[in-house]
């Protein structure tokens, strides 16, 4: 396997992704985003809608969606459990889409599972058209879902298995590709506890985090649209300014080129 950020990536499996996704934190966590998916959702329009892998569960963002040719790509047959929508199986790496042909992107956790993010993150501007969308939702490795990584660096469980990318590194990498995040939104404020109960007194951490530390949240959703720099370069006014020689014969001379306006 290939090593990204100093450590062995572990790409788990849709049925270990559907679930600790259907275990407690996992549904708290699900349940946050899709709350901002179904926003953000709303503001992208187009004819294609594409979502890059999925996290074992029925794929439902996509229902909140107002573009009606969907297609989801999964990196093995069956990743994807009682989808209605159109699947496309091929490697991330390489989407098998023509380049700039598809309105808005959704990547859900799919860069925290993926051997090589940045060249996902390629491919994805690469099938966006000029001023398209991508929604990312990603774990924060700076909160407390990231501490209980780091005890856990060695562990097979999902998610501590994956790689936890910070959304200003992702915001770095973004703006490379040509990107702008138009929206952020930090989610998940309490430990990820299996105990149902313990997670509901917790509750209230959910409203003092967004209030009070948003950079310490575990999960974040980002919204960026691919900008294209539509600058013309103008071509400057040249002109020779004119020397006589004896004769009345022209010399111009390097020294003798200005511009209009000098």
């Amino acid at each position: 396997m290939k090593r990204v950020f100093n450590r062995t990536i572990r790409i788990p499996s849709a049925e270990r992704l559907r679930s600790w996704f259907g275990s407690t934190p996992g549904r708290e966590l699900l349940a946050q985003e899709e709350l901002v998916l179904e926003r953000l959702l709303s503001e992208c329009f187009g004819y294609y809608l594409l979502q890059v892998g999925c996290v074992g569960q029925q794929i439902e963002p996509l229902k909140m969606s107002r573009i009606q040719s969907q297609i989801v790509l999964l990196e093995k047959e069956g990743d994807s459990v009682g989808s209605t929508h159109g699947c496309v199986v091929s490697d991330p790496r390489h989407i098998p889409i023509a380049s700039d042909s598809v309105d808005a992107v959704l990547l859900t956790h799919t860069l925290d599972f993926t051997r090589d993010p940045h060249q996902l993150l390629r491919e994805v501007e690469r099938v966006l058209i000029p001023e398209g969308h991508v929604i990312i939702t990603g774990f924060n490795p700076w909160s407390l879902w990231g501490l209980w990584q780091l005890f856990r660096l060695r562990s097979k469980q999902v998610p501590w298995c994956g790689h936890f990318i910070s959304s200003w590194r992702l915001h770095d990498w973004l703006a490379l590709l040509g990107f702008e995040v138009k929206d952020e939104q930090p989610i998940m404020f309490r430990p990820p506890l299996r105990h149902e109960g313990v997670m509901q007194q917790l509750d209230f951490l959910e409203r003092l985090g967004g209030r009070f530390w948003s950079p310490l949240s575990g999960a974040y959703v980002i919204l960026a649209v691919k900008r294209v720099s539509r600058l013309t370069p103008i071509k400057p006014a040249w002109k020779l300014r004119t020397k006589s020689l004896r004769g009345g014969v022209v010399e111009p001379t390097a020294n003798n080129i200005q511009h209009d306006g000098d």
